[in-house]
């Protein structure tokens, strides 16, 4: 018994764990959220415009800001950024932090996108993003192309986060 329970368990374990940080096409695509919020630099940001300005958009959502694996998810980004670009794509974090918290977050790491400092979970409810324990929105990835969710990484890579979504874009085009 105990074996069948070490094998399953190790199945259904090697079966999860293929998936984790991968995101995937999402078939039909539907409506990206058309919602608001403020930016790093306390500025109103509307996504609907954001998205007839772009080819593509990426919007990514993290915890908290200045910590370990949120730095390494934005730091990824941020380091693509201009291939990113060269692609047509737009990247905006999102995290239920403060504008000041945001503010200093993307000075520090010298982010050349946009932060949204959505406070009040606004721009993560729309989205479906969870919140975890502490009422902070889990890392998670979306791509939107003419105002669509083409592509969703429900678990949102730390390092590799630019990776997965320059293949994603190679799959989409």
């Amino acid at each position: 018994m105990k074996l069948l329970f070490s094998a399953l368990t190790l199945a259904m374990l090697a079966t999860s764990s293929v998936f984790a940080g991968q995101g995937a096409k999402v078939n039909p695509p539907y409506d990206a959220p058309a919602v608001e919020s403020i930016d790093q630099d306390g500025k109103a940001v509307k996504l609907d415009e954001v998205y007839k300005a772009s080819p593509f958009v990426v919007v990514y959502f993290y915890p908290k800001a200045d910590t370990p694996g949120c730095t390494k998810q934005g730091c990824s980004l941020r380091d693509a950024n201009a291939d990113l670009t060269k692609e047509g794509v737009k990247i905006i974090g999102v995290s239920t932090d403060t504008v000041e918290a945001q503010k200093k977050f993307a000075d520090g790491q010298k982010f050349p996108f946009t932060l949204l400092a959505d406070k009040e979970g606004k721009v993560v409810d729309a989205f479906k993003v969870q919140k975890n324990a502490k009422g902070m929105a889990t890392r998670q990835c979306f791509i939107i192309k003419n105002g669509k969710v083409v592509w969703h990484d429900p678990k949102g890579a730390t390092e590799t986060q630019a990776d997965e979504v320059k293949a994603a874009l190679k799959e989409l085009k």
